[in-house]
C-alpha cells in the first residue's frame, strides 16, 4: 500500500470517518477516496479468474508482461500483469485467443486510479476441458429445452429476402449466395460481415442475429463459417450465442465448418446445413425443379381431368342405352297395364260385395217381414184397442158392453162397438161384438178375447 501525506499547504480540517457522513460540506478529497479504495482492494486475497487472452505485450529486456483477460460470454475485460516467468513456466505457450485460468490479486493504483490483477501462476486451458465443458453446456440448455424438435420453426418455401450473417469476403459467403441464386435468380440478401472466431467473433454474430431478426423483411437468417479447428469455433458453442439464436422470432440455419463439426449453434438452431453450399441450396428452392413439378403436375391434372370425362361420358352412354331412356314410354305402357288390370279387380270386387250385400239385405227383410206383426195381420188376424185410450184388448172384461173399439186390420182400420150377450157370460175367455164397418155390420162371436175372427169367419 502506498502511503498518503497530505501537502502542508491544504488547511488541516477533520474529514468524516465514514463515507456515509460525508457532504457538500464535509467531502473527501480524491486522494483520501483512492486510498479508501486501495485499502479495501488490498484486502483482497487471491482469486482464480478464467478468461480469453485479448492482448498480450511482452517486450523484450523486461520482466513484466502485459495481457488484458476477457470474458467469454461478456463484453468485459481486466488487465493483468503477469511475471515472464511466470510465462514462461506455463505448460503451454500462452498467445492471444488462448483460454487460460489465472491465479491473481487485485491491486489499485492510487494516482491512476486504476484496478490491475497481478498474476502468479497461469494455466492454459486443454482443448479436452474445453470440450468437457461443451458437453456440461450441451446438457444443460437440452434439459431447459432449448434443443427440442417443437421449437424449430418451418422454413419459408420461397423467401424473397435472405439475412446471412458470414466472415468478411470469406468463402462461406460465396458459397451460400452463389448456390442460393443459381437456384432462384429473384432471392436477394442482407450479408452482415462479422468475425466468426477470436474474442469479437460472439458479440459481432449476436448483434447481427438480432439486427437481421429485427428487419420485418428478412424471412430467414443463415450463420455461415467455413471449417475450422475446434478452438476456432469455440464461438459457436458460447451460451450467450446459442440463446441468442433461440430467442430468435425468424427461422435460423447453422452451416458452421463441415459435415464433422457439430457446434452448440448446430443444435439450437432451427434446421442445419452441413456446409454453407448446402446451406444455400437449402433456403431457397430450385427453380428449374419448380419448373419440372409444375409441368409434371399440369399433366397429371390433365390426365386426371380426360380419364373423369371418358369415366363420365362411359357412364352417360350406358345409362342412355338402357330400355327405359331409350324408350321412355315403355314405362308408362307397363303402368298402364297394371292400371287397368287393378280397374278390373276394383269393379270385380265392387259388383261382388254389392251383390253380397243385395243378398244380405234380402235375407234380413224376409226375418223382418216374417217377424213383423204386419205380417200376422195378413193372415187376417187384427188388433183390437178401446177407441178412448187405444189400449189393446186381451180379455172380455177389458171391453164391458157399450166400449167403442178399433180395430186394426192389415189395411186400415175400422170401428165396433163391444155388445154383452147373457148366455155367454157364463164362460170365462168368451164375449160377443158387434163390428160396424162401412160396407155393413159384421158380427164377431165365440171368438178370444182381444183378437177378431179371420176374414173367412166374418164372411160366415
Amino acid at each position: 500500500m502506498v502511503p498518503v501525506t497530505e501537502p502542508t499547504t491544504t488547511p488541516r480540517r477533520r474529514l468524516p470517518a465514514r463515507a456515509l457522513d460525508t457532504g457538500p460540506d464535509a467531502p473527501w478529497p480524491v486522494r483520501h477516496l483512492s486510498a479508501r479504495i486501495a485499502e479495501y482492494v488490498h484486502r483482497m486475497p487471491g482469486v482464480w479468474v478464467e478468461g480469453q487472452v485479448v492482448q498480450l505485450n511482452r517486450r523484450p529486456g523486461t520482466t513484466l508482461a502485459f495481457l488484458t483477460l476477457r470474458d467469454t460470454d461478456a463484453d468485459v475485460s481486466l488487465p493483468v500483469s503477469v511475471h515472464v516467468r511466470v510465462l514462461d513456466a506455463a505448460t503451454a505457450p500462452v498467445q492471444e485467443g488462448a483460454h487460460v485460468v489465472v491465479h491473481a490479486t487485485p491491486r489499485f493504483w492510487v494516482k491512476r486510479g486504476t484496478l490491475q490483477l497481478e498474476a502468479d501462476e497461469i494455466r492454459p486451458v486443454g482443448l479436452g476441458e474445453l470440450l468437457a465443458r461443451i458437453e456440461h453446456l450441451k446438457r444443460v440448455l437440452g434439459a431447459e429445452g432449448l434443443f427440442d424438435a417443437a421449437r424449430k420453426k418451418p422454413l419459408p418455401f420461397l423467401p424473397h429476402v435472405v439475412g446471412l450473417v458470414c466472415g468478411r469476403e470469406s468463402k462461406a459467403e460465396h458459397d451460400v449466395v452463389v448456390n442460393a441464386r443459381a437456384r432462384w435468380p429473384q432471392v436477394r440478401f442482407e450479408i452482415r460481415e462479422v468475425a466468426v472466431q477470436g474474442v469479437a467473433a460472439v458479440p459481432e454474430v449476436t448483434a447481427a442475429l438480432r439486427e437481421l431478426d429485427a428487419d420485418p423483411a428478412v424471412e430467414v437468417i443463415v450463420v455461415a463459417r467455413g471449417g475450422g479447428s475446434v478452438e476456432d469455433l469455440l464461438p459457436f458453442s458460447n451460451e450467450a450465442l446459442v440463446r441468442a439464436v433461440s430467442a430468435c422470432r425468424t427461422p435460423v440455419v447453422s452451416a458452421i465448418g463441415h459435415e464433422t463439426d457439430s457446434p452448440l449453434l448446430d443444435l439450437v438452431a432451427d434446421h442445419r446445413a452441413s456446409t454453407p453450399t448446402d446451406a444455400g441450396k437449402r433456403v431457397v428452392p430450385d427453380v428449374g425443379e419448380e419448373r419440372t413439378r409444375l409441368v409434371q403436375a399440369r399433366r397429371r391434372i390433365r390426365a386426371a381431368v380426360a380419364q373423369r370425362l371418358h369415366r363420365e361420358q362411359d357412364a352417360l352412354a350406358a345409362l342412355r342405352s338402357r330400355p327405359v331412356l331409350a324408350r321412355p314410354e315403355l314405362l308408362l305402357d307397363g303402368r298402364g297395364v297394371d292400371v287397368e288390370r287393378w280397374r278390373a279387380a276394383a269393379r270385380r270386387a265392387l259388383d261382388d260385395r254389392i251383390r253380397a250385400g243385395h243378398a244380405e239385405v234380402s235375407r234380413l227383410a224376409a226375418q223382418v217381414r216374417a217377424l213383423s206383426p204386419a205380417a200376422t195381420l195378413e193372415r187376417g188376424y187384427a188388433v183390437v184397442q178401446r177407441a178412448d185410450d187405444g189400449a189393446v184388448v186381451r180379455r172380455p172384461e177389458h171391453a164391458p158392453a157399450g166400449t167403442g173399439l178399433r180395430l186394426r186390420l192389415a189395411v186400415g182400420e175400422v170401428g165396433a162397438t163391444s155388445t154383452g150377450s147373457p148366455g155367454d157370460t157364463g164362460r170365462k175367455g168368451t164375449s160377443t161384438a158387434d163390428a160396424t164397418a162401412a160396407g155393413g155390420v159384421p158380427r164377431f162371436t165365440d171368438h178370444p178375447a182381444g183378437r177378431a175372427a179371420p176374414a173367412a169367419a166374418q164372411e160366415e
